[in-house]
C-alpha cells in the first residue's frame, strides 16, 4: 500500500538491522506512505536496509548504535536533531528479541538480563533521547509489547520474555500519562506470533501467524492524524 499520509514527516525506528524481520516491513509501509526514514539498530548492516530502502525512492538514514547504551544513543539523537531542526514526527521501538527461559526455578539468570536489555532498555533508552525531538511535532511513540503479556496469555517458561514485554507496556503508559500535556501519544502493539523469517525457521510455514504487513499497517495508524485521540493503549494483533 503507498499513500502520502506521511509526506514531510520524519519517523525514527529501531530495530531495522536484519532482512526478514518485521522492521523491515514497517519501515518499507512508512516509506512508501512518504515518510522520511531514520533507522537505529546495533548491527551495521543497517546501513544495507537503508540502502534497500533508497532503491525504492525512499529517503532513508542510518546510524549503528547500541540502543542499550544511553550516551549512545544520546549522540544519534543529537546528530539526527541536527539535519532533522523541526523535530520528528514518530518513534517506533521495535528492537527486540525472543528466548524460552524455562522453569523459573531453573532458569539462567543471565536470560533474563539479556531479554531486559534487547526489549526493554533499548526502549527506555531510544526513547528518553527522542523524545524532545517529538514535542514540537506532537508525534506518536509505538511500542512493541506482546499478546502473551495480556491477560489470558500464556507465559509457562517465558518469564524473563514476559518480565521484559510486561516493562515495555508499563513504560508505555508512563510515557502517556507524562507526555499528554505536551501532545506526545504513546501506544505499544502486541502480536502473536509474526511470519518473519527467524519465526518461519523455528515453527514452521505452517504456523498461525499475523503477518508483517499487518503489523506495520497497526503502527503506521497509531502514528497517523486518524489516531491523534489514541494514547496509552494497547493494541492486539492476531
Amino acid at each position: 500500500m503507498s499513500g502520502t499520509e506521511f509526506v514531510g514527516r520524519v519517523v525514527v525506528l529501531t530495530g531495522v538491522g536484519r532482512p526478514g524481520q518485521v522492521g523491515e516491513a514497517v519501515a518499507r509501509a512508512f516509506g512508501e506512505r512518504g515518510a522520511e526514514l531514520v533507522l537505529l539498530d546495533r548491527s551495521e548492516s543497517v546501513a544495507d536496509r537503508a540502502a534497500e530502502l533508497k532503491s525504492r525512492g525512499i529517503k532513508a538514514h542510518a546510524h549503528a548504535c547500541d540502543l542499550t547504551d544511553p550516551v549512545a544513543v544520546d549522540a544519534v539523537a543529537r546528530t539526527v536533531a541536527g539535519y532533522q531542526r523541526d523535530g520528528i514526527h514518530a518513534l517506533v521501538n521495535m528492537a527486540g528479541g525472543f528466548a524460552v527461559s524455562g522453569p523459573v526455578a531453573d532458569a539462567d539468570v543471565a536470560v533474563l538480563h539479556q531479554q531486559l536489555a534487547i526489549s526493554l532498555v533499548t526502549s527506555y533508552c531510544a526513547t528518553r533521547a527522542f523524545v524532545p525531538l517529538l514535542r514540537p511535532t506532537q508525534g506518536a511513540v509505538v511500542f512493541f509489547a506482546a499478546a502473551a503479556v495480556l491477560p489470558g496469555g500464556i507465559i509457562k517458561n517465558l518469564s524473563a520474555y514476559a518480565a521484559a514485554k510486561a516493562g515495555v507496556v508499563a513504560l508505555m503508559q508512563a510515557l502517556a500519562q507524562e507526555e499528554r500535556a505536551n501532545g506526545v501519544r504513546s501506544n505499544a502493539v502486541a502480536p502473536t506470533a509474526v511470519r518473519t523469517a527467524a519465526n518461519v525457521a523455528s515453527m514452521g510455514d505452517g504456523a498461525v501467524y499475523v503477518e508483517r504487513e499487518q503489523v506495520a499497517d497497526a503502527v503506521c495508524w497509531l502514528c497517523s492524524d486518524a489516531a491523534r485521540a489514541v494514547t496509552g493503549q494497547v493494541v492486539k494483533l492476531g
